[in-house]
């Protein structure tokens, strides 16, 4: 198969990949939301929300990753000697497995009925994929030419940004 082809499938199993995943975390925080709700509404919104995360989970964010996984294991086994700028993206991608598999934890503990987490922390807990993709994209577009100090920098600083928004909205909504 043309390598353009696997680099294609890569990047839509990327983007299906994260975008089930953060639409997984916001269900999580509606599912979470719901349990302060009185009852029906919350037996009812949580048998929905639960239908919702399950599919999602096995049927979009777990196959979009092994996918992932796999035409990006057959990239890499294109190259010879792997560039520096590939190294760092590929710690971050094996973070970012950590994160889908703390996505299923928390699956299995909303459908126990577990709910450790607050819905602010699980809209912060939301957010890290963004750090990851602008990570791994900067690495992929710039390569060899990133600053390893204003990567971390702007890494940083996007955190902070998005911290900040997730708290103002919080005060906003009272």
């Amino acid at each position: 198969m043309n390598l353009l082809y696997v680099r294609a499938l890569h990047i839509i199993f990327v983007v299906t990949w994260f975008s089930g995943m953060f639409y997984l975390c916001r269900l999580f925080i509606y599912n979470r939301e719901a349990q302060d709700k009185p009852e029906p509404e919350r037996s009812i919104l949580q048998a929905q929300f639960g239908i919702m995360i399950q599919r999602l989970l096995f049927g979009i964010t777990w196959p979009s990753a092994i996918l992932t996984l796999l035409f990006g294991t057959w990239l890499l086994l294109q190259y010879n000697n792997l560039p520096v700028w590939l190294y760092l993206k590929l710690g971050l991608v094996l973070l970012l497995y950590g994160y889908n598999i703390s996505l299923h934890v928390l699956y299995r503990q909303q459908r126990r009925g577990v709910f450790r987490y607050t819905s602010t922390g699980l809209r912060l807990w939301n957010e890290v994929p963004t750090v990851f993709l602008v990570g791994i994209v900067m690495l992929v577009v710039v390569q060899q030419n990133i600053s390893l100090l204003y990567g971390i920098l702007g890494l940083l600083g996007l955190s902070v940004a998005l911290m900040g928004g997730i708290f103002a909205y919080r005060r906003m909504r009272g």
